[in-house]
């Protein structure tokens, strides 16, 4: 029993510690103090995340299949993406991967490896998504984002940066 009122003392100590009292003016005539519980928080910290910033973006166009939406390569905390709007929309095929082009306009058919950096996987087929894009990728050598198929080496889409 007296193990219990101890633990339940030192809960309403810490409890108590944790809140401070703050004695405000009383309103009207009142002369009876009145206290309020305001409870102690930790001060605000600011970040200095930096603003996103669209380095070069344009609208996807037909290859082999009708693709609609955006797409941005964009700087974001000292980091770089490639991001699809959430107009995004294509078809869906056997691995369809996302590359740069180092062409505006790429062939539809028969890219070849020197041509393109991959930045993975279609992640799905509509809606807003977004790449990495490695550090070690110099932006400036490419001219496109496209929605390629490796099984067929066929270019289902681009958009051509401006």
């Amino acid at each position: 029993m007296h193990r219990q009122l101890l633990i339940l003392s030192l809960a309403a100590v810490a409890i108590m510690g944790c809140t401070t009292q703050v004695q405000t003016k009383p309103t009207g005539n009142s002369t009876i103090p009145v206290l309020e519980s305001v409870q102690a928080t930790e001060p605000a910290t600011s970040t200095t995340a930096t603003p996103t910033k669209i380095v070069k973006s344009g609208n996807f166009v037909k290859g082999e299949h009708i693709t609609q939406g955006n797409a941005s390569i964009i700087t974001e905390n000292g980091k770089t993406f490639l991001e699809f709007d959430q107009n995004f929309k294509t078809d869906s095929g056997p691995d369809l991967l996302v590359i740069l082009h180092r062409q505006q306009q790429p062939k539809i058919y028969g890219i070849t490896e020197k041509e393109y950096v991959s930045l993975g996987r279609l992640q799905k087929t509509s809606g807003s998504q977004r790449y990495a894009i490695s550090k070690n990728i110099k932006i400036a050598d490419f001219a496109s984002a496209v929605i390629w198929c490796l099984t067929f080496n066929a270019t289902f889409s681009y958009a051509a940066f401006k």
